[in-house]
């Protein structure tokens, strides 16, 4: 009787942590944020069954107001909006994600590089870092924009360049508490190498941290390409960007439709990924999933 007790008890254990796991999913705003992102990416994806008029098509008189014919109403040469904000989608979305994996993947490695060896190389690197950090966002992406020329694909390398140190800074941080560990100190004694060691016994420890980073970081990625594009160092006309849509809006401020409608785009998308991000960090992080047991 006493040797089946404890089993009795181990029972119901796995079901709860399993229903721990799943809590952090079941918050409103972690819900929210997936389903406006999964909207949006299916406007995107399904544009050309959703409005019988292309992104630069001119289809109505200027200035038209929502209506039934044209719900977002037309813009200062007939085209309509409501068609050029759901095309945006596929211009800001996939350049934002370009954007996010290559300032993950180069701040991952140079902080990854930095954490493991130290020394003068962790020295140098933190330096550019720190270097880099020092100057606001957008300033320092205009600079490096009006160096390269203007346009998207050069705003996206812009914005790589001001955003990799976030990402080697908090990679850098994990391994520097991890590369001490016992498991990793019995690697470098089995005579694994660095990019092995690296990858087997640092890479799991610090997946789930770069991922939420990378989820918030995608909403500011969103943002920050808009803004440039509304300087006109983007996306060039007659793309149809949101930055650029709200700046060509901005010159007609009697015309609302044509500034909140893309600006509520890009708000809707960097709400959805902070909410992502939010949800992710409750998920992943062992601390903060303490608050859904």
């Amino acid at each position: 009787m006493s040797d089946a007790a404890p089993l009795v008890e181990d029972v119901p254990a796995r079901p709860r942590r399993r229903l721990m796991r799943r809590s952090a999913w079941t918050q409103p705003l972690g819900l929210v944020g997936a389903a406006l992102l999964v909207i949006i990416v299916l406007l995107a994806i399904f544009a050309p069954w959703l409005t019988a008029h292309g992104p630069i098509d001119q289809v109505g008189r200027r200035f038209m107001a929502p209506s039934a014919e044209h719900w977002f109403g037309t813009d200062q040469i007939g085209r309509d909006v409501f068609a050029r904000v759901i095309y945006g989608a596929r211009v800001s979305l996939p350049y934002a994600l370009q954007l996010v994996i290559m300032a993950s993947v180069i701040g991952t490695l140079l902080g990854a590089i930095a954490g493991y060896f130290g020394g003068w190389i962790d020295g140098f690197i933190m330096r550019a870092a720190d270097l880099v950090m020092a100057f606001p966002d957008i300033i320092l992406a205009m600079a490096v924009v009006a160096a390269l020329g203007p346009g998207l694909f050069n705003a996206v390398l812009a914005v790589v360049v001001v955003s990799w140190p976030i990402y080697a800074r908090v990679v850098r941080s994990m391994i520097l508490t991890i590369r001490d560990e016992p498991y990793v100190q019995s690697s470098r004694l089995l005579g694994v190498s660095t990019a092995r060691a690296l990858w087997v016994d640092v890479r799991p420890n610090v997946m789930g941290p770069l991922v939420v980073l990378a989820a918030l970081e995608f909403g500011h990625a969103v943002l920050i390409l808009a803004g440039l594009s509304f300087l006109g160092l983007g996306a060039q006309p007659p793309a149809p960007e949101w930055g650029s849509m709200v700046s060509e809006g901005s010159k007609y401020f009697d015309k609302w439709w044509l500034s909140v409608f893309p600006g509520l785009a890009i708000l809707l998308v960097v709400l959805a990924a902070n909410f992502l991000g939010d949800t992710l960090r409750d998920a992943l992080d062992p601390r903060t999933a303490k608050a859904f047991r």
